[in-house]
């Protein structure tokens, strides 16, 4: 198979490969640039002119209101955000369980026996 770049000539070969290099996308950051550029509008997030006063107007956020009305407002989250869970099947955590166990229960073996043989190896070196 012969690449088409192999089969050009002189300086309009590297004219071609530059204007193919910066027509080919080069990922996912590229393509939202174009979408936003082909649409006229540019995204700007508003940001505070000192971190200092972000601070306080996030202090003076959190300090207004009610505390049992922001512990309510937290326990609805909560329980928003605990729809959204999927929950695993009795079957399902059942498995997840006894893989948990028996990993528990390999490990704890494991560093045993290695706590058992340097036991051992400090004794027979050092007596």
């Amino acid at each position: 198979m012969v690449d088409e770049r192999d089969t050009r000539h002189g300086a309009h070969a590297a004219e071609d490969d530059d204007t193919a290099a910066v027509a080919r996308p080069s990922g996912k950051r590229s393509a939202r640039r174009s979408r936003s550029a082909d649409s006229g509008s540019v995204a700007t997030i508003d940001r505070p002119t000192s971190t200092k006063a972000a601070k306080k107007t996030d202090r003076a956020e959190r300090k207004t209101g009610n505390p049992f009305k922001r512990l309510i407002k937290f326990l609805r989250e909560v329980v928003a955000e605990l729809r959204k869970v999927i929950w695993p099947n009795r079957k399902q955590m059942v498995t997840y369980t006894s893989v948990v166990l028996v990993f528990v229960v390999f490990m704890v073996a494991f560093i045993s026996g290695l706590d058992l043989a340097f036991i051992k190896g400090v004794n027979w070196l050092f007596g």
